[in-house]
């Protein structure tokens, strides 16, 4: 992979994988609240989330996903990559102060329509929170100058 541009079609195989790891900030889940406009008060308000069955506020589920997004943009496939679509259901709940790893995984690879398939998992610890799958358009070496 290059900095500028990740990898092409021909370079992936099957069951490569790549992850990123962050740990969430109340920061963050008040940046993503401003952001996506998402202020359910499940997020953002402690009085609220104690009584709901969390005890406490839980982060956004599409920040989960938006950390799928960060691999898939910045190592697997990397930059240059165009995500085609996604489908995730959520598992369990991500707390602030949490360590989520988002990874995924080549699953198969369409080389003629420029599509790569990919398993997507995000974890807190040992504990699966979310999972789908996912597609990507990824260029042919020939087609970048």
């Amino acid at each position: 992979m290059r900095e500028l541009h990740g990898y092409f079609i021909e370079e992936l195989e099957v069951g490569m994988t790549d992850s990123f790891a962050k740990t969430v900030t109340d920061a963050d889940v008040s940046l993503f609240a401003g952001l996506s406009g998402d202020t359910n008060p499940v997020h953002i308000n402690d009085e609220y989330a104690s009584t709901t069955p969390f005890k406490k506020r839980i982060v956004h589920g599409m920040f989960s996903a938006a950390l799928i997004s960060t691999v898939a943009g910045t190592r697997l496939p990397g930059p240059g990559a165009i995500y085609i679509d996604q489908s995730i259901e959520f598992k369990a709940p991500v707390f602030i102060g949490d360590t989520v790893v988002a990874s995924l995984t080549v699953s198969s690879i369409d080389e003629v329509r420029r599509r790569i398939y990919c398993k997507t998992d995000v974890h807190v610890g040992e504990k699966l929170v979310a999972t789908g799958k996912a597609t990507f358009m990824v260029d042919r070496m020939n087609s970048v100058h």
